[in-house]
């Protein structure tokens, strides 16, 4: 499977995107907090670029993509979601399943709340919790290593702790470097957001969704409580809470053995979806 390259701009940040030639609905893949879009590559190298349109984007101030023209605007999780609507406006995609990832995943569920191209919803790694620090403290497990998520400037030190966090050692060698090279004003700024309310009530986007949502997260993952995912009250979710063995933070690079079939799976099930709901809309058409 041929993976194009290109560099995409929008208002906030030019973007630098991967993505596979397939057929079905696009999955457009959102990475955490200094990650890059490299971190989907297990995902690229499997049927799944065949049977679907992959695109994942390095997030302003990661990887390929430019650091924010105005990171107090852009920085914001309204602000990474806008970047995020712009390139779906950019490709022309009218229908899409987001994954979101850990920060991508907040990213995912912001740009939920607002955008009509969201056909499908899969989180991992990434609570959908209600706004300002008391829900985030629900939906997050609080220990020190929680402040490296916000700290501007990272030693070596800071960022081999952080690359162990997100992956255990199952890290490319690539990995530190996108950790080095992400914008530390972004990681300041967007936990500040977060704790403040900015932007969407996470919880409720999830709970209200009209479209399908799957939760995928690791046995192991330090950072999030899986207890609280079964205290949401769920719209529309996609078979269960789905807990990925032996994994941590990032099971879809831990285990894609595992993981890859679930994405498979989902993807179907929105696409059946959508098509259905295509027809009851023609119908109503018809008849009016």
């Amino acid at each position: 499977m041929a993976v194009a390259e290109r560099t995409i701009r929008t208002s906030l940040a030019d973007l630098r995107l991967s993505e596979s030639s397939g057929l079905g609905m696009p999955i457009l893949m959102i990475h955490g907090s200094g990650s890059s879009r490299a971190v989907f590559a297990r995902q690229f190298d499997s049927p799944l670029a065949d049977a679907h349109r992959l695109i994942a984007f390095d997030l302003p101030g990661h990887g390929g993509s430019s650091d924010a023209h105005d990171p107090a605007t852009a920085y914001t999780i309204a602000g990474l979601a806008r970047s995020a609507g712009e390139l779906l406006d950019r490709l022309a995609i009218g229908h899409a399943i987001v994954f979101g990832w850990s920060l991508g995943g907040h990213v995912a569920m912001e740009l939920a709340g607002f955008h009509p191209a969201v056909s499908g919803l899969m989180l991992t790694g990434a609570p959908p919790v209600s706004k300002g620090l008391f829900g985030m403290l629900r939906g997050f497990h609080a220990h020190w290593d929680m402040l490296l998520a916000s700290k501007k400037i990272y030693s070596e030190r800071d960022a081999e702790r952080f690359e162990t966090l997100c992956f255990g050692d199952s890290a490319s060698p690539s990995f530190r470097q996108a950790i080095l090279r992400a914008d530390g004003k972004l990681r300041a700024t967007v936990t500040r957001s977060m704790m403040s309310g900015d932007g969407a009530d996470q919880r409720q986007v999830v709970e209200q969704a009209a479209f399908p949502v799957a939760i995928v997260n690791g046995e192991n993952d330090p950072f999030v409580r899986l207890s609280y995912f079964d205290t949401l009250h769920y719209g529309a979710l996609w078979e269960r809470c789905h807990v990925v063995p032996g994994a941590g933070h990032a099971p879809f690079w831990e285990r894609p053995d595992l993981f890859n079939p679930m994405l498979s799976r989902f993807g179907d099930a929105v696409e059946a979806q959508s098509a259905d709901d295509a027809q009851v809309k023609q119908r109503r058409s018809q008849a009016g």
